[in-house]
């Protein structure tokens, strides 16, 4: 009975009992502002109704976080409360694309095959290339590219296995390309090829990997992509890989920066690296409720963007010097805008790049060298370096490299060879044989290709036999009266032309071989030109284009244009303002 005349016993307390309890939520993003809501009875269409109302879209284009989890609609008409959404809690609210779901969904589905189909063949090319780059057999024919591991210096690297060299290689190769492709703000696909670049470093000893900071900045990367995709999903494991990255990349660069600075010069190249990394730190902080470590590391990033921002002044008197933009902008920006010293970088960079071309130059003229050397029996090219320092001690250059390639460059093995009369008159008739085979096959390559362009066989065949050379034949037949021009007695040229070497009728000589056939391979159980199976299956559309973004510029990585890190961090802090958390 008390508690009947307690609820009757006036009007006023009658309707106070009838009235919910409201509660206040902050919201911010589509729509900025505060909304009463009662926790008990309010689901999340609810509040996804209201908000979108306010915001002036549809409803199934507003997405709703809450301490760093996305708000779905939930079962059995689940309540706010039951989500753990209390008094005074802060509400992101995003729009996305409300396009016909159907269609998208197909959509969806489409671009999955494609991206699935992609990336099997990114990882097939990917494989290929490292099977065939990372073993120390030479390049394909067709290739015009050599892959090999390099430091920041341009040195060679060297890994205790292939297994390891093949990873490196690898995860190299994926994270070249998914920066192509985050560059071409493909942030979902740049992902797919992230995580297999991470997967492929993990077959990489952990000592090595702790000495590189390829590995941090794959992992800032794939955050990045987590925040251009906008999906919070990801929130949990962004901290994670950012706590990483900056324990890897701290100790790569040592304490201060230290290390960093005697590799570069004095130079400053992680000024955007670590704007980024500061910038991503403090997206997860806030989505997490850290507010006091977002400002923190939004204060710090901001100050970065700024040091990186080139006075328009300073760029166009370095442009009016002659310089590009683009390199004018990173000398700018690694010298903390100090126009005399850009300067300075830009031409060390110019020499640099010189350098590197000679260096390359002369690369390619080993492997042309290499091929004519053939394969050791275990499908290895002949060392250079070794052979040049068994040639420097007197002995014939093809003898020297037949000698290692028989005995898998082992300088010894194949010095004991050399010296020995009996082993040493055996490699001399191999390479004898193998000679006059390669010349017979330059030779019928020659006349193959002049009879194709319309000459007669017998005058083709006479005209190679006196000259000894493709152009000297060319121009002797070429000299005659025309493709059908007679021939003298026995199929052979009526003269030579003036000035040629008319005594060399059998044979090429070496050096006009070398250059008429670079391609044509010696020695050992070969299958191909680089002991590789001519019948595999190659993507050489894929394999070129992965080629193609190792572009073996050191500083890539940290020259990264700033516009979208800029308006991230201007909304980031817009949205600290609206918690009104300050």
């Amino acid at each position: 009975m008390d508690s009947i005349e307690s609820s009757s016993s006036s009007s006023s307390s009658k309707t106070a009992s009838l009235n919910p309890i409201m509660s206040k939520l902050k919201v911010a993003g589509a729509f900025s502002g505060i909304i009463e809501v009662d926790l008990d009875n309010w689901t999340i269409p609810m509040l996804r109704e209201e908000i979108a109302k306010r915001a002036k879209v549809e409803s199934n284009s507003i997405n709703l976080i809450c301490a760093g989890k996305v708000l779905k609609d939930g079962e059995n008409n689940q309540k706010l409360i039951d989500f753990g959404i209390k008094n005074n809690a802060k509400i992101l609210s995003t729009k996305v694309s409300s396009i016909d779901q159907g269609e998208s969904l197909k959509k969806q589905f489409m671009d999955e095959d494609e991206r699935s189909s992609r990336l099997d063949r990114i990882r097939a090319a990917t494989e290929a290339l490292t099977r065939r780059h990372a073993d120390g057999s030479l390049p394909l024919p067709e290739e015009d590219y050599n892959i090999e591991l390099e430091d920041q210096s341009g040195q060679k690297v060297h890994m205790g296995s292939e297994a390891e060299r093949r990873g490196a290689m690898m995860g190299l190769m994926l994270h070249a390309h998914a920066k192509n492709l985050i560059k071409r703000q493909m942030y979902k696909e740049a992902l797919d090829v992230l995580s297999m670049g991470e997967e492929a470093f993990s077959l990489c000893d952990s000592k090595f990997l702790e000495m590189i900071d390829n590995v941090p900045l794959l992992q800032i990367d794939m955050v990045w992509c987590y925040f251009m995709l906008r999906d919070i999903k990801w929130l949990s494991m962004a901290g994670v890989r950012l706590a990483k990255s900056r324990e890897g990349i701290e100790r790569c660069h040592g304490k201060d920066l230290i290390r960093v600075r005697v590799l570069q010069g004095g130079c400053h190249p992680e000024l955007t690296l670590y704007m980024r990394l500061e910038l991503l730190e403090a997206v997860v902080a806030y989505h997490s409720g850290q507010y006091d470590n977002c400002r923190k590391a939004l204060t710090s990033a901001q100050a970065k963007y700024h040091q990186l921002q080139v006075p328009d002044e300073a760029l166009s008197l370095l442009m009016g010097m002659g310089y590009r933009e683009k390199e004018a902008k990173r000398a700018m920006r690694m010298n903390k805008q100090d126009v005399e010293r850009a300067v300075a970088f830009i031409i060390e960079e110019r020499e640099k790049r010189a350098q590197r071309m000679r260096e390359d130059m002369q690369r390619q003229k080993e492997i042309i060298e290499q091929k004519r050397y053939g394969m050791t029996p275990l499908k290895k090219a002949v060392n250079i370096q070794i052979l040049d320092q068994i040639v420097s001690i007197g002995f014939e250059r093809s003898l020297a490299a037949e000698a290692l390639r028989r005995n898998e460059n082992d300088p010894q093995t194949a010095l004991d060879d050399l010296t020995n009369p009996e082993t040493n008159s055996s490699i001399q008739a191999s390479i004898n044989e193998r000679k006059g085979k390669r010349l017979r096959q330059a030779t019928t390559a020659i006349i193959e290709e002049l009879v194709s362009m319309g000459f007669e066989r017998s005058r083709v065949v006479a005209a190679v036999r006196a000259t000894g050379t493709k152009e000297r034949a060319l121009n002797l037949l070429t000299a005659q009266d025309g493709p059908n021009a007679p021939v003298a007695d026995g199929g052979r040229v009526g003269s030579a032309a003036p000035g040629e070497n008319s005594n060399n009728l059998d044979t090429l000589n070496e050096e006009n071989l070398n250059n008429e056939e670079n391609n044509v391979r010696e020695g050992g159980n070969m299958e191909g030109p680089s002991g590789i199976n001519n019948s595999e299956q190659r993507d050489v559309d894929m394999e070129e284009e992965l080629a193609r973004e190792l572009t073996g510029d050191a500083l890539s990585d940290y020259d990264i244009d700033v516009t979208k890190e800029g308006e991230a961090i201007t909304e980031y802090f817009a949205l600290l303002a609206s918690t009104g958390d300050n």
